[in-house]
């Protein structure tokens, strides 16, 4: 044989063997991330053919939107039976988004903190009727009304702080550090100081305005009435009990971010004056233009989307729930007194928020859900009047034209759970850990 045909021959073998390997790569590709029909979205999970309408729906946003990465999971009376990663956790490295990626799940953190207040509240530690000021032992207040704000009104947005008139001090890290001469950014403690000196927006309990501030407070009322740490209280009292293992408190630098945890990404890739390390210097907007470890009762943990359904599944038969009683559950969603719940000519508000949770009734039960969003980050929790709970996840906030991702999906996942015609048997939560059930 000569030198040319076989090197051909050598060719030809080369060129056979990598265009079976890239055969081989596409399969297992397609077996891990559902890329059979050509796309090329990865996505992770187990499919469903009983509940396309939820593969479908995704694929189609993350594309539309031009989402970089998702998490969707549901769960059908208490089961969890759809568990699903969409596009990329980190675009850098070509690193998918699983079921079990850890997403900043910014105000999604509130009924975490509302469930941990109604345990201390349980157990006689604190008194939702209990003033916040006698609880941590604040005595001078520059405005007199800080001393009739109670547990319950934090728990409701009612404490007298609005942020549309006045300013959220949670995202003034820097300033207030200034002002209590420490260096930045100004943790939660400094904020409160800071805040004893400036007056409430409103009348305590006459109105409901979203604070984060109040539930700031709320986390060192857990703090003071437990003896421990907000982040412990909650992971050993609150987590533990569920089977939530990798929920955790999240940091605010990208060199910290957590094992499994997704990267988080602006659109326009916009930066700000950053709060920590060189003050001022122009960094991403989603790592350093705020601080997440200051946010923890309100807005500081990250969590799988499966994570967060198995969360939720602790208020569906409040008579089984491993966390709280089911007197404290019906708190949790009932009806604020006054404004807060009512019009002004003493009608029932459609929806109203009740202890950290939305709500709205439907029928002779409700719908409750919360949203939340920070730089890098959308994020959605519903539970359902009909059993239905879901989880959908984003690490971006806002659609191309600047609406935020989690509003834009809310009605298109109720339309593809009413198209499912029969949910699958079966349990997902124990390929996730311990099964709840």
């Amino acid at each position: 044989m000569s030198r040319k045909k076989a090197a051909l021959k050598i060719e030809h073998s080369r060129r056979r063997f990598l265009g079976a390997a890239a055969a081989g790569a596409a399969a297992l590709q397609s077996s891990l991330f559902g890329t059979a029909r050509g796309d090329e979205l990865p996505v992770s999970g187990i499919e469903q053919p009983a509940l396309g309408s939820f593969d479908e729906l995704m694929r189609d946003f993350v594309r539309e939107q031009k989402v970089t990465g998702a998490a969707l999971a549901v769960t059908q009376q208490g089961r969890l039976v759809y568990a699903r990663g969409f596009g990329l956790a980190d675009r850098e490295n070509g690193q998918p988004v699983e079921p079990a990626s850890l997403f900043r799940i910014a105000s999604l953190s509130k009924p975490v903190t509302s469930a941990a207040v109604w345990q201390l509240i349980e157990r006689k530690k604190l008194d939702p009727a209990g003033k916040i000021c006698q609880v941590l032992g604040l005595r001078e207040t520059k405005d007199r009304r800080w001393q009739e704000v109670t547990i319950e009104q934090l728990l409701q947005h009612t404490g007298g702080w609005d942020r549309d008139k006045s300013f959220d001090p949670m995202f003034r890290s820097v300033k207030i550090a200034k002002a209590e001469n420490v260096p930045p950014p100004a943790m939660p403690a400094e904020i409160i100081r800071y805040m004893t000196g400036e007056p409430l927006d409103f009348d305590p309990g006459t109105r409901y305005a979203y604070s984060n501030f109040g539930y700031s407070l709320l986390g060192r009322a857990i703090e003071h009435a437990s003896g421990a740490k907000y982040g412990e209280y909650v992971r050993r009292e609150v987590l533990a009990p569920l089977v939530i293992q990798n929920m955790q408190l999240g940091a605010t630098l990208l060199k910290n971010r957590r094992p499994h945890e997704v990267r988080y990404y602006d659109r326009k890739d916009r930066t700000g004056p950053a709060v920590m390390g060189e003050v001022g210097e122009k960094v991403p907007l989603p790592y350093g233009t705020w601080c997440l470890e200051a946010m923890d009762a309100h807005g500081g943990w990250i969590s799988s989307a499966v994570d967060l359904v198995r969360f939720a599944t602790a208020f569906d038969k409040p008579q089984q729930s491993r966390i709280l009683k089911a007197a404290s559950i019906e708190q949790i969603f009932a009806r604020p007194s006054g404004l807060a719940g009512h019009k002004p000519d003493g009608e029932p508000k459609q929806v109203y928020y009740g202890c950290g949770w939305n709500v709205r009734p439907v029928g002779q039960g409700h719908n409750t859900w919360h949203t939340g969003a920070l730089d890098g980050t959308s994020t959605l929790l519903v539970r359902r009047h009909d059993g239905l709970n879901w989880a959908v996840l984003f690490n971006n906030r806002q659609s191309e034209n600047g609406k935020e991702l989690a509003g834009l999906i809310d009605p298109l996942v109720h339309r593809a759970a009413d198209a499912v015609s029969h949910w699958p048997d079966g349990d997902q939560f124990g390929k996730y850990g311990v099964s709840t059930r």
